[in-house]
């Protein structure tokens, strides 16, 4: 089945392909020329041999990995996927958060994982711009998340000014 993605608001075709650990970097040359995510612990490990591949890659932070370990490469990676093993674990938001108002990244930043259409608003004020759909979501009324609500109180990533500041 096709990965439902939606990018900056809209459904798009997925042209990257999700490694997981198990797949190791052998399958790397099978992969020649396509875009690839790899995992953390992968792209730490494998680094020379990844990025001297043809296509561009990616790599993906487990809930419990953290966004400091890409300091360096973030120059480099045109895509960070953030992991949500369960929907109830929000330890990605905080790392996109810290991706995009900290570390200054400004490539996409992919929910991947159990993203549900009920979470695609909060995930966009902390950073995300693109979204993996769980299989069972339905893409047209998850499009619909991001108007569910006129206005938001906190100041967050896509509006650093609270509400009580833009109303004086």
């Amino acid at each position: 089945m096709a990965t439902k993605l939606i990018i900056d608001g809209r459904p798009e075709n997925d042209s990257w392909h999700l490694l997981n650990v198990s797949d190791g970097v052998n399958v790397l040359a099978e992969m020649e020329g396509k875009d690839v995510i790899v995992p953390l612990c992968c792209w730490l490990t494998e680094q020379g041999p990844i990025s001297t591949r043809n296509g561009k890659t990616g790599v993906w932070l487990d809930s419990h990995e953290l966004p400091a370990a890409l300091h360096d490469d973030l120059h480099r990676l045109p895509l960070i996927a953030l992991c949500f093993p369960v929907f109830s674990d929000g330890r990605a938001y905080s790392s996109a958060r810290e991706l995009r108002q900290n570390m200054g990244y400004a490539g996409e930043i992919r929910a991947i994982g159990d993203v549900l259409r009920d979470q695609l608003f909060y995930m966009h004020r902390c950073g995300f711009n693109a979204f993996a759909l769980r299989d069972d979501q339905d893409l047209e009324l998850a499009l619909s998340a991001f108007a569910d609500f006129k206005q938001a109180y906190q100041a967050s990533v896509d509006q650093p000014i609270p509400l009580f500041r833009r109303r004086v």
